[in-house]
């Protein structure tokens, strides 16, 4: 055998496993291969199960998974939370799976000033609420690119003036 013939079969050996496990994950989940309790879960699935995408059947049977583990009050809450989705008309339905998208492009800091700019919202009046989301919709671009700086020195400046982490803990 060649030199260049003993590389690729040699090649041909060690990249045998990966390309399996690569398999694996393609092939998805058999309906054979989830649990009677997933099943159950997934039972409106069962006739076109095969038909699915191999992603869709591994993300579908971590859900149902997922399901078995809530508590009954979760479930509920899920419940509500999908049919209010399902209500939604399907143009606001893809704007938020943008913005889940912008969210997830961010870096983990961002990620946490974003959401503790959501709780400090929430905590403000209805009333108040009300008035800033006027103010950004009446805004223009050159007024929210404004606002959003001086909210960020804000922020800067409170965390300057904080005690350090461990003055802050008793």
């Amino acid at each position: 055998m060649t030199r260049i013939g003993t590389v690729t079969l040699v090649a041909l050996l060690l990249l045998a496993p990966l390309a399996r496990a690569a398999d694996d994950a393609a092939a998805g989940v058999a309906w054979s291969g989830l649990s009677p309790q997933q099943q159950q879960t997934l039972g409106g699935f069962a006739a076109g199960w095969d038909k699915l995408p191999p992603a869709r059947q591994q993300a579908l049977a971590r859900g149902a998974q997922r399901w078995q583990q809530m508590s009954p009050e979760q479930r509920d809450s899920a419940r509500t939370r999908f049919q209010t989705w399902q209500q939604l008309p399907e143009q606001r339905r893809e704007l938020i799976r943008n913005r889940i998208e912008q969210f997830r492009a961010l870096t983990p800091e961002q990620q946490a000033a974003v959401r503790d700019n959501f709780r400090a919202f929430r905590q403000l009046p209805p009333e108040q609420r009300q008035l800033l989301r006027q103010q950004w919709r009446n805004a223009t671009q050159a007024e929210r690119q404004n606002m959003l700086q001086k909210q960020r020195a804000r922020r800067a400046q409170r965390a300057m003036q904080a005690p350090p982490p461990a003055a802050r803990r008793p």
